[in-house]
């Protein structure tokens, strides 16, 4: 058998969603494509999309989640690509405070959102 797979989403759980919907807004452009709340208010999922592609970012509240999630080593990221000028692009998420890696030889920086995850910033090809 062979399986023909595509992406569709990605998912990262957070403690704040309307902070969280906004830091990807303003950081990367994203914008909310839909929103599922739970009929009895336990959960909200709000997707993410960009303007190229289908993918998604899934970010998902809990309403009884209390404690920040444990994140381990942090190993996994999602990767964006910008389009336009990646110096100013990379000079605006300094003056947002995000940056928490940056590699000049390797042409890349990550930045952390609110919940601690990490995005690697990439220039469009």
């Amino acid at each position: 058998m062979q399986i023909k797979g595509r992406f569709d989403h990605y998912n990262s759980n957070v403690m704040n969603l309307e902070r969280s919907v906004e830091f990807y807004r303003k950081a990367l452009g994203l914008t909310e494509k839909r929103r599922k709340e739970a009929a009895d208010g336990s959960y909200i999922l709000v997707f993410l999309g960009d303007e190229y592609t289908d993918f998604q970012l899934e970010l998902t509240w809990l309403r009884d989640r209390k404690e920040p999630y444990n994140l381990g080593d942090n190993e996994m990221h999602l990767c964006i690509r910008v389009d336009g000028d990646y110096d100013a692009i990379r000079e605006f998420h300094r003056e947002m405070g995000c940056i928490c890696y940056e590699n000049e030889s390797m042409g890349l920086y990550f930045i952390e959102d609110p919940d601690g995850y990490w995005i690697e910033i990439l220039k469009m090809k």
